[in-house]
């Protein structure tokens, strides 16, 4: 499943650059041009246009591994807290921090060398004593923590054909360590990372040479288990979950184009050899001939201590249609709670029942044990597309706050039958209300009533509205809500911080004769899709006027902090700025954001993801930014938050999303503290 649906936010993108550095070369601390994001143009005011792991080894364990400085996991530690124990940096002195290195590793495209686009989101790990990621041409650097210079690369020698998606993709790389090394024997530390044909590689840690032990000489042929339905091959574009000696493994697929696709697998798989040791099945054997995916394509988080590994899992195929898939698909768009040993259902809870709206779980379920009439309960939380925050007890599945069984509107899409009911989130309060923004006057009036005239001929009940022949505004969008960044939390205080995208969508269903007469005359619109094997296509677009300017009023994306012991949301501020030929938009509309925060002891949020080229400090407390600084394209990724020699780092890998804008880039910069004088 794609982390953001591609229509309409490319038609809001009016510039861009590329940047680009040579492998191995240090590059100036300069700050690489901007571009304006969500941009609208000169006849509309200037306005712009919206829109691994080593869990068995003890100083890897939980809140150990970060307290010993390292930063291990895609989250930061297995239970996906994204929180760093460090005030080295704090409040009262982040204004100063500054650029102590920055690195660029050559793998990036924007499609004009006649390579597909790089869309880079790798959290960079520091481990080892060493920072490693991956890149989207699928290369392993290894680098030094203190300097950024190269100690290793690793080249997969993958394809550079995105044979499943538009787009060469990575999310990084994930790291193993046996318990009790055996001396002089290579291979005791592993880096794996995963290609999109499908294969995983797997590196000795300290030398950066393929471990001949793991697979056929270093390479596990994923796509050897793609045995159903096997129309396109298993992309590893997700780092695999390292829990003790097992390994993780998700993929993704191809959305929208067939009804009957791959059904959704996760593979466990010894950590040393690549052997499998069991698999996990989403979808019923009985159902699997009629649909397919509901696949695990995010990141998975894990209790070592309860033996669970908790999975996001993704909705069924086709997404926009349902009528070849009415019977009970429980596991699908749910968080499911799995036994690390055995891949036995534990427990699972359904988000979203018989999905019409490509509401994926998408991203890792963060855990933390929070306080609830004065007793500690293990809780986790699951963020969502839909804008709801789902608190529930990791042990059960059962919510801790209010959830509710609620009426939502039928489909009146022959052969379709929509769920009656759908869950709704009542506390925390939802990050997105039931009711859409409404029109934006201002994007009205500039295309002469555009946006009022769609939404006339538009079904609008407010949310879970199913797809319609006449076209549904969809609210949320599938772009959410919250994308697979997911949260983060304090531990110690139990705040959770998260931010959320703003968009809104017309779903339209239209009926296969039409739709395969129009298709020729479609063919570059990547929202008009086949759907193939249903009796409708799939014509999906952005709400926005001719002029690339949302039809919903601002914000289009913020950041809020909730409290977990009570549910109370502690604030919420909009966050990132449209950026339009060197101007800021104002800062009271906010971005659509890819990526996720980190949290630190020090009172602090790191944070990319926003449209505006920049990373930011926040203060936990407030939500108010007190740092910020340039960087060469969008940091839609995760910060890894360290510490090395008596300082501590954050690293942000800056790669750019065409979702969000033209420019990519394929930098690794690193932030310190001056020297004390």
């Amino acid at each position: 499943m794609p982390e953001l649906q591609r229509v309409g936010i490319q038609a809001i993108v009016v510039t861009g650059v590329v940047t680009q550095g040579s492998g191995g070369i240090m590059q100036p601390s300069s700050s690489g041009k901007k571009h304006p994001v969500f941009g609208v143009g000169a006849r509309l005011m200037s306005l712009a246009a919206a829109t691994f792991v080593a869990a068995s080894i003890v100083t890897l364990s939980g809140q150990a591994a970060a307290e010993d400085g390292t930063w291990y996991t895609f989250n930061g530690n297995l239970k996906a807290q994204k929180y760093a124990p460090f005030d080295q940096i704090n409040r009262d002195n982040v204004d100063k921090l500054e650029v102590i290195w920055r690195r660029h590793t050559g793998d990036v495209s924007d499609g004009s060398d006649g390579k597909a686009t790089t869309v880079w989101s790798a959290t960079p790990l520091f481990v080892n004593d060493t920072v490693y990621l991956g890149t989207p041409f699928y290369r392993i650097f290894a680098l030094a923590p203190d300097s950024g210079e190269v100690k290793w690369v690793y080249d997969t020698k993958s394809s550079l054909f995105p044979v499943v998606q538009g787009e060469l993709k990575n999310r990084g790389v994930a790291y193993w360590e046996a318990e009790t090394p055996t001396p002089n024997t290579p291979c005791q530390k592993i880096v794996y990372i995963g290609t999109m044909d499908a294969t995983l590689h797997a590196v000795d840690a300290d030398v950066g040479v393929p471990c001949s032990g793991f697979g056929n000489n270093g390479v596990l042929e994923v796509n050897a288990w793609n045995t159903t339905n096997a129309i396109w091959p298993l992309a590893l574009l997700q780092p695999p979950t390292v829990v003790k000696d097992t390994l993780l493994l998700g993929w993704a697929g191809n959305d929208w184009q067939q009804s009957v696709t791959p059904p959704g697998t996760v593979f466990a798989v010894d950590a040393q050899t690549g052997q499998l040791k069991w698999t996990f099945r989403s979808i019923p054997e009985d159902m699997v001939s009629r649909t397919g995916t509901a696949n695990v394509w995010a990141s998975m988080s894990a209790d070592e201590e309860r033996n669970l590994v908790y999975l996001p899992v993704a909705s069924p195929s086709p997404n926009y249609y349902g009528g070849n898939r009415t019977d009970p698909i429980p596991l699908a768009t749910s968080v499911t709670a799995l036994n690390i040993d055995t891949g036995e259902v534990a427990w699972s809870r359904q988000l979203v029942h018989h999905d019409l709206w490509d509401y994926d779980t998408n991203s890792a379920p963060t855990l933390v044990d929070i306080q609830r009439n004065g007793e500690t309960v293990p809780a986790l939380v699951q963020t969502s597309k839909q804008g709801y925050l789902y608190v529930l007890n990791r042990e059960t599945g059962e919510p801790i706050f209010q959830i509710e069984e609620r009426k939502v509107p039928a489909s009146d899409v022959p052969g379709e039958k929509a769920s009656p009911t759908q869950p709704h989130v009542v506390v925390p309060e939802p990050l997105l209300g039931d009711e859409w923004p409404g029109i934006f006057e201002l994007a009205d009036l500039a295309s002469f009533g555009h946006c009022s005239r769609v939404l006339e001929q538009s079904r609008d009940e407010g949310r879970f509205t199913p797809p319609s022949a006449e076209g549904t505004i969809q609210w949320p969008g599938n772009a959410g809500g919250v994308e697979w960044g997911g949260g983060a939390v304090d531990p110690t205080t139990r705040t959770f911080v998260v931010n959320t995208s703003v968009t809104v969508q017309v779903a339209k269903l239209v009926p296969r004769a039409d739709y395969d007469r129009r298709k020729e005359f479609k063919k570059n619109d990547s929202g008009y899709t086949a759907m193939e094997g249903a009796p409708y296509g799939l014509d999906l677009q952005m709400f926005l006027n001719p002029l690339g300017v949302p039809c919903w009023k601002p914000p289009y994306g913020y950041i809020a902090a909730y409290s977990l012991d009570t549910g109370e949301k502690l604030w919420q501020e909009p966050f990132g700025r449209i950026r339009r030929d060197g101007f800021d938009m104002p800062e009271s509309w906010g971005t659509i954001t890819i990526g996720g925060p980190a949290i630190t002891s020090g009172g602090l949020i790191f944070i990319g993801a926003s449209m505006d080229d920049r990373v930011r400090a926040l203060d936990v407390t407030t939500g108010k930014v007190l740092w910020q600084h340039d960087v060469s394209a969008p940091a839609v990724s995760m910060p890894a938050v360290y510490m090395y020699e008596g300082h501590q780092y954050v690293v942000f890998a800056v790669g750019g999303n065409s979702l969000l804008s033209p420019t990519v880039s394929d930098e690794i910069v690193a932030f310190r503290l001056p020297e004390r004088e």
